[in-house]
């Protein structure tokens, strides 16, 4: 049951973290919008990759753990 909910948590703030990537990566494509605007887009961008990154690593972490692989 842990290892479930471990994973199903993960899938929803993964899915959550590319779906802020994908919706910052059409806003930057908009040129109507001015420079530091997009900058500023950009920057929170990466650190949603980031962030999707460490979900990653700390899910691997945890079911190390536990024991689960």
């Amino acid at each position: 049951m842990l290892f479930l909910g471990l994973t199903l948590g993960l899938i929803g703030k993964v899915l959550l973290g590319v779906s802020v990537i994908l919706v910052h990566g059409k806003i930057t494509k908009e040129k109507r919008i001015d420079g530091i605007v997009l900058m500023e887009m950009r920057r929170e961008q990466f650190l949603a990759f980031l962030g999707v990154l460490l979900m990653i690593v700390g899910y691997a972490l945890e079911i190390s753990h536990f024991g689960f692989i």
